[in-house]
């Protein structure tokens, strides 16, 4: 099992059991409509300049839905992809009840195909910071280059090694593995390599279906998150064959790309 399902398969069923709405909200967040890159789609969607009055979106990640529906709700025509059949299934409740026609589909964004529609946007709404190792980023990236339009956009959003997780980083110790010689910083109650931005967060047992747990001072980890430096997302998104135009201050996390040769 990839490292990245059990968590979500786990959030899922506790927002369907507790009769919430969105993941945010088993995270202190309220509502529906309230989700966490709202202010920046908000803040950017007016910047950018689309040659069609229906653009296509691709929302992946997209959870039960609070994105897609934004953008369904503003004449954006939306295809959205989740890799949780429990999410896809509130996702198309939520779409229904507010009367709009959203494509849902299961699918893990490691896996989606290069092949396929093109879109005038791809959104990913704090999918990305799940997807810890190169090889699956790089996997996501060169999806989203195939199915982008040449003059399409990438909106991303993930949280990031900002100041309030620096203070987090300094308030607690370092832990050396002897076993690799890797320094580990303590990051709550979990550990980050900080030359990798790779946090893990510690098992309550032993592995056993995860081929992705790693021993750590004599105690069993799975990769949890990537939380990069603002400009080392940057950088990455170049590599990957992107140009950010729109990165603020205010939302640290969340940059608008397009293409590096468009």
């Amino acid at each position: 099992m990839k490292y990245y399902y059990p968590e979500h398969v786990r959030g899922y069923d506790r927002i369907r059991a507790e009769g919430k709405t969105a993941w945010a909200e088993i995270h202190g967040g309220v509502g529906f409509e309230n989700f966490c890159s709202r202010p920046f789609l908000e803040a950017v969607l007016p910047k950018l300049s689309f040659q069609t009055a229906e653009p296509t979106v691709l929302d992946y990640g997209c959870g039960t839905g609070p994105d897609a529906c934004f953008l369904a709700e503003r004449g954006f025509r939306v295809d959205a992809v989740d890799l949780v059949p429990a999410a896809i299934e509130m996702a198309r409740q939520f779409a229904s009840q507010r009367g709009l026609d959203i494509h849902y589909e299961v699918m893990d964004v490691c896996d989606l195909p290069p092949e396929g529609k093109k879109y005038d946007m791809i959104v990913d709404s704090y999918c990305l910071q799940c997807i810890v190792f190169d090889e699956d980023r790089g996997r996501v990236f060169s999806a989203v280059r195939a199915r982008l339009k040449s003059q399409g956009y990438y909106l991303v959003s993930s949280a990031v090694m900002d100041a309030e997780h620096e203070a987090l980083v300094r308030e607690n110790g370092p832990v050396l593995d002897a076993s690799t010689g890797t320094a580990y910083s303590r990051y709550g109650n979990r550990l980050i390599d900080l030359k990798t931005g790779i946090v893990y967060s510690p098992l309550d047992e032993a592995p056993g279906d995860f081929p992705d747990a790693v021993r750590i001072s004599g105690r069993w980890y799975l990769p949890h998150r990537r939380h990069l430096k603002p400009q080392a997302l940057v950088e990455e998104l170049g590599r990957a064959g992107f140009r950010v135009i729109y990165h603020d201050r205010q939302h640290v996390g969340s940059l608008a790309c397009v293409l590096r040769d468009a």
